[in-house]
């Protein structure tokens, strides 16, 4: 994936951090980000004109707004923070930033010691990808449990999935050792917009992320559109 310059500029260089709020775009799914907003979301391509949504299923979606998103509860990433993944992480986005791998520099920095790289926040929570029947589950990681929140769109046709952006607070870099946990809540579900590949709904969730102590380290704002099929290409 190619990074846009000002992007991985961003991403890299060894100044302040703390509270940067940094917007990626998601190129790998395809999609590219515009302006966006929690209440009137756009991606750049498809149009956004306000469709008809049934007063039924908007009163459901308004009851999903403001509620945890899966039964599981928190998500406590399995491992601590380490340098092997921050290692394997520099590499991939081939991030030289001594802060990440390099004790003695790390020491030498404001930081003091080795730091994971901003963007990897969301990396350390996530659930271990079981292959088998990934195919069969839509590609979905880990078996779902429980009824998902987005099953509502799903009943009322709208089972197509499209990766709007991603929108990362990052309020202190995570130190090795530390063990992240996230909660997700409903941000907000969009009226149903007519858009070139289908009418949808945009939907938009909140993860807070926290270290053992309960103090929260950044958050991320992340938002799809679930579609009908079907519009032109």
């Amino acid at each position: 994936m190619t990074w846009p310059r000002d992007l991985k500029q961003t991403i890299s260089r060894p100044g302040p951090i703390e509270a940067v709020t940094i917007r990626r775009l998601v190129e790998r799914l395809g999609t590219r980000l515009s302006s966006t907003g929690p209440s009137s979301p756009r991606v750049a391509g498809l149009a956004n004109v306000a469709g008809v949504t049934d007063p039924e299923l908007r009163a459901t979606l308004d009851a999903l707004v403001g509620k945890p998103v899966g039964s599981r509860g928190p998500s406590v990433a399995p491992d601590p923070v380490n340098q092997p993944m921050i290692r394997h992480w520099a590499a991939a986005f081939e991030d030289a930033n001594p802060v990440y791998t390099d004790p003695a520099a790390a020491a030498a920095s404001r930081f003091g010691e080795v730091i994971a790289p901003p963007l990897m926040l969301q990396t350390w929570t996530m659930a271990t990808p079981k292959i088998t029947g990934i195919a069969e589950r839509g590609g979905s990681p880990v078996e779902a449990e429980g009824d998902s929140p987005l099953k509502v769109l799903d009943d009322a046709g709208f089972v197509a999935t499209l990766a709007a952006n991603s929108e990362f607070e990052i309020v202190r870099p995570l130190r090795l050792g530390e063990v992240v946990s996230s909660s997700t809540v409903m941000e907000s579900i969009s009226d149903e917009k007519q858009t070139r590949i289908g009418p949808g709904h945009f939907v938009t969730w909140l993860t807070t992320y926290t270290v053992e102590s309960g103090e929260v380290v950044g958050t991320q704002l992340f938002r799809i559109l679930k579609f009908k099929p079907g519009g032109n290409p």
